[in-house]
């Protein structure tokens, strides 16, 4: 964990990288890795978690609009204030060989970071997922980078028609892929965690859950005795396989137990 103080910092880019899919740029030289987040605060209104989905001096952050803060966030502009404070949470790693880096939705938005720095080591596949082709967003980057392209629809309307574990199934299935990396909706976790453990493959998947502080104090993220915002984001496969929670229960915000 790093820079935990709250710090102001201007906006300098909005982008709308889809439909529903926002991309806010900022000026911030702390120090961060991919897969790691921060707790973003839009003044007079509230403070939410995001994965940050540019680690460099200027970083970055991707969003759908979901509720009022990420609304909020969706009707700024460059020159305009946050609040930021991290930068928060574990990091993705490579362990070496071919990488299946695999993104969901707006999982894409934590995976994508680790594609750029992760080619300079050797190959890397990205799997990307989406509704529809209108929904998917950083496919520019993946090419840009020099990573192999993958594409799922659930519609069909590009790439894959069905689930993008259809596609992790496939990849895994050539033998090639060393590690997975993902993010993404919680059963597709759960299912691509369970595919890459058939194959032997290990992986690393960050996950999401309800969270308040972002340093380990309100206990609102726990999961199986850890806390997703100190001991997390990303976990290893073989401890969520064996999580009594992890795939089918999460903490609402008022700590009650509900289905994923």
């Amino acid at each position: 964990m790093q820079g935990g103080n709250l710090r102001i910092v201007e906006i300098a880019e909005v982008v709308k990288e889809s439909p529903s899919i926002w991309t806010i740029r900022y000026r911030d030289p702390s120090p961060s890795k991919p897969g790691q987040f921060v707790m973003v605060w839009v003044p007079g209104v509230d403070e939410v978690p995001m994965s940050l989905s540019y680690t460099g001096d200027e970083k970055g952050i991707t969003f759908r609009p979901i509720g009022e803060t990420t609304r909020a966030l969706s009707e700024l502009s460059a020159g305009d204030r946050i609040g930021v404070r991290g930068i928060y949470g574990n990091s993705f790693t490579r362990t070496g060989g071919e990488v299946l880096v695999v993104g969901g939705g707006t999982g894409i938005a934590s995976v994508i970071a680790a594609v750029e720095p992760f080619v300079s080591d050797g190959k890397v596949h990205a799997a990307l997922g989406a509704r529809s082709r209108e929904e998917l967003f950083f496919e520019d980057r993946v090419i840009s980078a020099g990573a192999e392209l993958h594409i799922s629809t659930d519609d069909g309307s590009k790439g894959h028609k069905g689930f993008i574990t259809d596609v992790v199934r496939r990849l895994l299935g050539s033998g090639w892929i060393a590690q997975v990396i993902a993010c993404g909706p919680e059963k597709m976790l759960y299912n691509t965690a369970l595919i890459a453990r058939e194959f032997g493959v290990p992986g690393q998947y960050s996950v999401e859950r309800y969270m308040k502080c972002g340093i380990g104090v309100c206990d609102a993220c726990s999961l199986d005795g850890r806390l997703v915002c100190r001991d997390g984001p990303v976990f290893d496969g073989d401890f969520l396989l064996g999580s009594e929670d992890f795939g089918r229960f999460r903490l609402s915000p008022n700590g009650t137990r509900i289905p994923v």
